[in-house]
């Protein structure tokens, strides 16, 4: 059953940013919006399937019969959602719902496609509605990339599962097996204790595949003093959780114990900058700093972190572009890497929120280089 409490000031925090705007109406069709304002859990997938329509005084939920039971039993029979299953083109029903509340200024989220805006405006020029259709332009995402005590705590609960699988596959990986029979146990292991799917396909990367920061699990084999790249994460109630960690394959050499520990430096020491208030890029500039400090600065080339929740990768950012302030209740990743083509890689990443004090990871996992297959 849906958190009434926590989607009530979801929904709150929503028209009062309409009443900023002006907007007598808005237009949603973004699933991980409508999951945010409706707190339907385990309802989308990935079609777009539904439509919603938020005024001042009313919420629409239009649906098709393949998800109006399911959207009925999890928000339960007095919900504030009116949600219907009518037999009509989407564009329609929203025009309809927008000449009955009388909206003049309709605001479209930008995530909608073209042929719906312009269904959508057509169906109001058919039945004489006249109004203005603003896009909005990334602010449910703002919106969203503060979080609330319930998605803190499902999210908290993901990431359990998560490092209870790095705990299991740490017994399990050794010389002889494929990358992709690791992926395979890694997302069993999660699927068989409390993920409800998988937040994104998992990456296992051995040897010069860990060079390869997005490397797709394969044929490739682990060999006795490999470094693993393991990137994966759980799903619990449509909210992500994401993880990486390198281990050593029965050895690790010097060398890639050195380049473990700046990363891991790295890391720390972003973790220890952030706060409510810092600037993206500026986080990111600490991952930089350290690694070219160290001699390695050609070889880190990608952000250092994202925003996760309902998406893998939402807002705020650390990357060199994000010039904006990290707001407190954020959830977000640090993941320095350095990676050497055709030799190994090296990824350290925990997720946690950002608090006005600092960072508080979720993750529980060792920042310690676990040396495996013995």
């Amino acid at each position: 059953m849906a958190d009434s409490k926590a989607c009530a000031g979801r929904v709150e925090r929503f028209r009062a940013l309409m009443a900023e705007r002006g907007y007598d109406a808005v237009i949603l069709r973004n699933n991980p919006d409508l999951r945010w304002l409706t707190g339907a859990e385990r309802t989308f997938d990935d079609e777009v399937a539904h439509t919603a329509v938020v005024t001042p005084e009313r919420l629409w939920l239009h649906t098709d019969s393949r998800y109006y039971n399911t959207f009925v039993e999890r928000l339960g029979a007095d919900c504030a959602w009116e949600i219907d299953q009518e037999l009509v083109a989407p564009a329609a029903w929203a025009a309809a719902r927008v000449a009955e509340a009388r909206a003049r200024v309709v605001a479209v989220e930008d995530t909608c496609d073209l042929a719906f805006f312009d269904a959508f405006n057509a169906a109001c020029a058919a039945a004489s509605v006249a109004c203005l259709t603003p896009r909005l332009h990334g602010d449910l995402c703002d919106l969203r990339s503060v979080k609330d005590s319930e998605e803190v705590e499902l999210m908290r609960r993901a990431q359990e599962v998560t490092d209870a699988a790095f705990e299991h596959i740490c017994g399990f990986i050794r010389p002889g097996l494929t990358e992709q029979e690791i992926r395979v146990e890694l997302e069993n292991f999660m699927l068989s204790h409390g993920a409800d799917g998988l937040s994104f396909g998992t990456i296992v990367a051995t040897g010069p595949n860990g060079a390869n920061p997005h490397a797709q699990p394969g044929p490739s084999v682990v060999q006795r003093g490999d470094l693993v790249v393991m990137d994966y994460g759980a799903l619990y109630h449509d909210y992500h959780s994401d993880m990486t960690r390198t281990v050593a394959v029965c050895e690790a050499s010097a060398e890639q114990r050195a380049v473990y520990d700046v990363v891991r430096r790295a890391h720390e020491a972003c973790a220890a900058a952030v706060h409510a208030g810092v600037v993206g890029r500026d986080v990111h500039a600490v991952a930089v700093d350290v690694i070219t400090e160290a001699g390695y600065g050609d070889y880190f080339k990608h952000g250092l972190g994202h925003g996760v929740g309902l998406e893998i990768h939402e807002r705020p950012n650390f990357n060199r572009g994000w010039d904006r302030p990290v707001p407190a209740g954020s959830v977000v990743t640090i993941e320095p890497g350095i990676y050497l083509p055709g030799r190994f890689g090296i990824r350290l990443e925990d997720f946690g929120l950002v608090t006005e004090g600092g960072f508080e990871p979720f993750t529980r996992s060792t920042h310690e280089l676990v040396v495996v297959g013995n």
